[in-house]
């Protein structure tokens, strides 16, 4: 299991936004081309995401099943990607202060990444769902500073 952890400097709230919304995805989650269809529901349990994955010319189409949705709060996964398999992506928002310390877990479930599970393929999923948490902050915070700043411009 790859486990990665990370402040975000916006709130639960403003950061689930983002998780909430699945025509975004392709936003922040490393790898990502294309997004192909969200279901309206998203992220009810049930509810799916088809995107399309790949690196340089190589593409794969990929559909992300949500198995546990907890408001606000926590964001299950399950990411299939024929023939490679499934995989489980837990996502975790716990407030800290104002802002939110956000756990991503990664594990496989089915396929060939369940053979090949240890210490490479968990350094490489670290290191991209590090970079992965990078964009999905970078976005949080620029749209916290945004709200924030038309905040007090209303105000004045």
């Amino acid at each position: 299991m790859a486990r990665n952890r990370r402040l975000i400097l916006s709130s639960p709230p403003e950061v689930w936004r983002l998780l909430a919304d699945g025509h975004r995805y392709g936003e922040w989650v490393t790898g990502t081309r294309e997004i192909l269809a969200a279901d309206p529901h998203w992220p009810a349990v049930g509810a799916r995401l088809r995107v399309r994955v790949g690196a340089g010319p190589l593409t794969l189409d990929d559909t992300c099943v949500v198995r546990v949705c907890e408001p606000g709060r926590r964001l299950e996964l399950e990411a299939k990607a024929d023939p490679f398999g499934a995989a489980r992506i837990a996502m975790n928002l716990k407030p800290w202060g104002e802002n939110t310390l956000f756990t991503l877990d990664w594990h496989p479930l089915r396929g060939p990444g369940t053979r090949m599970h240890g210490l490479p393929v968990d350094y490489v999923m670290a290191v991209r769902n590090g970079m992965m948490l990078t964009k999905l902050a970078r976005i949080a915070v620029r749209e916290h500073t945004v709200a924030s700043q038309a905040g007090e411009r209303a105000e004045a």
